[in-house]
C-alpha cells in the first residue's frame, strides 16, 4: 500500500504475531553488497523490543536502506543501536564470494551475524533467503526490508557498516573511487577497471572483472609495494560487531 506520503512504512505485524505465539525475541536479518564487483558482503542481525509501546514511532524514519540518503541511514543506525536488545554484523570477504558464489556467501555473512548475537532469538525473519541448519525457526520474506521493521533495521545497519568499510578500502586503493560507488559497477568504476585492472578486493568470478583479470596491467598501482594482507583487511567500521 502507498499513501500520500510515499511508500508504506515497515511495521511490526510479523514480529508481534510471533511474540504472541511465544517466539520472542525475534531477529531481523538482511544483507548488502551481493551485486557489487568489489569488496565484502555485509549482513546484520537486529533484535528489537517489539512489544515496547511507542517503538514504531521511535523508529518512524526507518525504511529499506535503499530508500534513504547516507545521512538518513547514519541517523537511523544510531537510533536502532540505541533501542535494540542486541545487534551484530557478519561479513563474507570478496575471496569467499568468489569461492562460494554470491548466494552462499550471503548466507555465510547472515549466519555470521546471527551467530554473533549475544541474545538467542526465538525466531528469525530474513529478507528473501532461508538459512540452513538454524537453531531457531525462520521465515524468509520477499521484500522484507520494505515491509518488516526488524529487517529494515538490519538493512540499515548492514549498509552503514559496509559503506564505512568501503570508504576505508578506498584509502588503501584510491584509484577506483570505492568511497563513491562502494564497489558497484558504475561507469567510473568500470573505466578504472579497464585502466588499472582488478585490485585484490575485486571479485574475480564476476564479469567484467573475470575478463580483465586475464589481461596483464603493467605499472598498475599494486604491481610494486602493494598493501600488506593486514592492510587489505583492516577496513571494518569503527564499531564493535555486537552491542547488547
Amino acid at each position: 500500500m502507498r499513501g500520500a506520503s510515499g511508500p508504506r512504512r515497515p511495521d511490526l505485524r510479523h514480529e508481534r504475531r510471533l511474540a504472541r505465539h511465544g517466539q520472542a525475541p525475534i531477529a531481523g536479518l538482511d544483507e548488502v553488497g551481493r551485486g557489487a564487483l568489489a569488496g565484502p558482503i555485509y549482513a546484520a542481525a537486529v533484535l528489537l523490543p517489539v512489544e515496547r509501546r511507542g517503538l514504531l514511532q521511535a523508529l518512524s524514519h526507518v525504511r529499506d536502506s535503499k530508500l534513504l540518503t547516507p545521512r538518513q541511514r547514519r541517523h537511523c543506525a544510531e537510533e536502532i543501536r540505541l533501542l535494540a536488545l542486541d545487534w551484530a554484523l557478519g561479513e563474507a570477504a570478496s575471496d569467499e564470494v568468489d569461492r562460494l558464489g554470491p548466494l552462499e556467501a550471503t548466507r555465510l555473512a547472515m549466519r555470521r551475524a546471527f551467530d554473533a548475537l549475544a541474545v538467542q532469538p526465538g525466531h528469525a525473519l530474513i529478507d528473501h533467503l532461508r538459512l540452513p541448519a538454524m537453531p531457531c525457526d525462520q521465515t524468509p520474506l520477499t521484500h522484507g526490508d520494505a515491509l518488516v521493521l526488524t529487517i529494515a533495521a538490519a538493512s540499515i545497519l548492514a549498509k552503514v557498516a559496509r559503506d564505512q568499510a568501503m570508504e576505508g578500502l578506498s584509502r588503501i586503493y584510491p584509484t577506483y573511487g570505492f568511497s563513491r560507488h562502494k564497489g558497484y559497477g558504475t561507469a567510473s568504476h568500470l573505466e578504472a577497471l579497464r585502466r588499472w585492472g582488478p585490485c585484490p578486493i575485486h571479485r574475480r568470478s564476476f564479469e567484467p572483472v573475470a575478463a580483465l583479470s586475464q589481461r596483464p596491467v603493467v605499472g598498475g598501482p599494486w604491481s610494486e609495494g602493494h598493501p600488506s594482507k593486514e592492510a587489505q583487511t583492516d577496513h571494518r567500521p569503527p564499531t564493535t560487531d555486537r552491542c547488547t
